[in-house]
């Protein structure tokens, strides 16, 4: 049977909803259910509703889930995320994932957000323009991974230069260099982003490092792993524990 605990915490998600799955695959679902709103809730307390959803979103984004991404933005409304802040992690996720992959998590969610009453365009949170992308780009480069980032536009062989220019531009100054989101849920959603997709391990070491930067600390990092068990499987998730374990021993050296 289900525990109380994961019928009350899937209630809170959907309110009113009525499953079909007690009916069509009852042993799965009792086991799944708690599992992933009881075992797995209990265990990382430390994270809150709303920021258990921005996690799971942009998990599911790393991944390419995109019916559970449509199923969940629901429920990561219910529980407190903001339109604005699920639009930027929508936004952000173009610089690790591709439009390729995030064309479609972008229509489903207009798509939610429409069938909720949610006024399309939200307000701007741009803070940069054209003009100023690339400096502001790399001073938020600066700020997440320290001064060697100072240059770093300007850097390396001439023939791949582009790449590290439209990094810092683009990547961080487009795509960090905005409102509605601060810079230490930013590194928080990116790590999410490299833990899902895999095969990005030695950026998402670097990206441990810039989360310690950031204030988010080592048990924040675990339970945000820990987290993504249902969601992705347990190999990202036991090798994006190792990337954490070798970004504390890089990010300790460094102090």
């Amino acid at each position: 049977m289900p525990t109380q605990y994961a019928i009350n915490y899937h209630q809170r998600m959907f309110p009113g909803y009525v499953s079909k799955f007690p009916e069509t695959d009852p042993e799965f679902i009792e086991r799944f259910d708690n599992f992933a709103f009881d075992d797995v809730i209990q265990t990382t307390r430390i994270l809150s509703d709303d920021l258990r959803f921005r996690i799971i979103l942009s998990l599911l984004l790393g991944c390419q889930g995109l019916e559970e991404f449509k199923a969940m933005l629901p429920a990561a409304l219910e529980m407190g995320v903001k339109p604005i802040e699920v639009k930027e992690i929508v936004y952000q996720s173009v610089g690790y994932l591709g439009i390729g992959r995030v064309f479609p998590f972008l229509k489903v969610t207009n798509e939610v957000f429409s069938a909720r009453g949610i006024s399309l365009p939200l307000a701007s949170q741009a803070m940069n323009n054209s003009e100023t992308r690339l400096q502001s780009g790399e001073t938020t480069l600066v700020e997440i991974f320290g001064k060697r980032m100072l240059g770093y536009a300007n850097s390396g062989p001439e023939k791949t230069r582009h790449i590290r220019r439209w990094l810092t531009e683009h990547c961080f100054g487009d795509g960090y260099v905005r409102s509605g989101l601060s810079l230490k849920e930013r590194e928080l959603i990116t790590f999410c982003f490299l833990l899902a997709q895999g095969g990005c391990e030695a950026q998402l070491i670097s990206h441990v490092e810039g989360n310690l930067r950031m204030g988010n600390s080592e048990e924040l990092l675990i339970a945000t792993a820990s987290q993504a068990v249902p969601y992705v499987g347990y190999p990202r998730v036991l090798n994006a524990l190792s990337c954490i374990e070798r970004g504390m021993e890089l990010f300790a050296k460094a102090q």
